[in-house]
């Protein structure tokens, strides 16, 4: 039986569920975060756009099957970014990938690393997986932090993996599995964080 998605928090940091109601605020972040997205943002290789609306309704589908966990990051109530939980697969592979993207105006407060912390620990307790997977474009620095904050492997290229901003890109691959944070990513994380 498939789970209902959580609402995880940690501080300031929420990630909750995506609603169909939410598609209207989310795409007026996104329209305003559109020069600050456009490199990172997932394309359809068919050129045709694919709305939030029903981006939304897409990803509720894979939640509903048990392949995806679609969360929107808020910051103090505030909504700020979204991450998804992908390709989620049980059995003998027990992986998923972890994609996320913030707004310009909260990058840098730690929203991010918390967030993929809180989702990544979800994923081993609650839904019992045993690796995650995070792909980056290599020319991403903001991404790339985050996976060296949380303490990600690198494990190699992937060529021409995801259609990006009009075309095949090439990403860099990082991983965890479980038993390299037997306390938790997010302990860890806040362990190893400086003090505010």
């Amino acid at each position: 039986m498939v789970q209902p998605i959580p609402t995880l928090t940690h501080g300031d940091v929420t990630a909750r569920p995506i609603r169909l109601r939410d598609a209207r605020p989310l795409e007026l972040l996104l329209q305003q975060n559109r020069s600050w997205l456009r490199q990172w943002e997932a394309t359809s290789p068919s050129g045709l756009p694919v709305g939030v609306r029903q981006s939304i309704r897409n990803m509720l589908a894979h939640a509903r099957s048990g392949q995806g966990l679609p969360f929107l990051l808020e910051w103090r109530g505030e909504l700020c970014g979204q991450l998804s939980v992908s390709g989620i697969a049980y059995g003998s592979l027990s992986s998923a990938s972890i994609g996320y993207w913030v707004s310009e105006s909260h990058a840098g407060r730690g929203i991010t690393p918390t967030a993929v912390a809180l989702v990544t620990d979800y994923c081993f307790t609650a839904l019992g997986l045993h690796r995650i997977e995070i792909c980056i474009r290599p020319e991403n620095g903001p991404s790339l932090r985050v996976v060296e904050k949380l303490g990600f492997r690198y494990e190699g290229e992937r060529k021409r993996y995801i259609h990006i901003n009009g075309d095949w890109r090439d990403h860099r691959c990082f991983a965890l599995v479980r038993e390299e944070v037997p306390g938790g990513l997010l302990a860890r994380y806040v362990g190893s964080a400086p003090a505010a």
